[in-house]
């Protein structure tokens, strides 16, 4: 019963997070990104991956590192996504946290929505590859290269 109560409280906590973050895209976009990531997790992930983000017309690399709890398995997935409340390039680069529900056996396609300490909120679609099963709130660090 308590692990039932336990999971009932993670799900309303991940909706309510996705809830307030799809909200911030009321505004226009303000870039795109392109994402491609690795996972690997026994309860707890561990992500890295590079993208790039398209700014005002000029593209700029950058790298993600993360961590999340309660997945299992190995991913591979490749992400195209909108940015929104981007004022001004430096205010891209910092630690993102998302909530998200996902299940891939073999490919899948899956949607993330995430918000950094400026503001700044990245809406991912992404397409994966590999057997990952993750219920669980997700940080990841976002850096443009220099």
């Amino acid at each position: 019963m308590r692990s039932k109560t336990v999971s009932a409280v993670v799900v309303a906590g991940i909706v309510l997070l996705l809830g307030s973050l799809a909200s911030a895209q009321d505004a226009a976009p303000a870039a795109t990104v392109t994402l491609t990531e690795e996972s690997v997790g026994v309860g707890v992930g561990l992500t890295r991956g590079h993208g790039v983000l398209t700014y005002q017309g000029r593209d700029y690399p950058f790298t993600a590192r993360g961590l999340s709890v309660g997945e299992v398995g190995v991913m591979r997935a490749e992400a195209r996504g909108t940015v929104y409340h981007l004022g001004t390039l430096v205010d891209f680069n910092g630690s993102y946290t998302s909530a998200e529900a996902e299940a891939t056996v073999a490919g899948g396609a899956g949607v993330t929505i995430m918000r950094n300490q400026n503001g700044v909120v990245i809406r991912l679609v992404s397409t994966t590859q590999g057997a990952d099963l993750k219920l669980a709130a997700e940080g990841v660090t976002l850096r443009l290269a220099k």
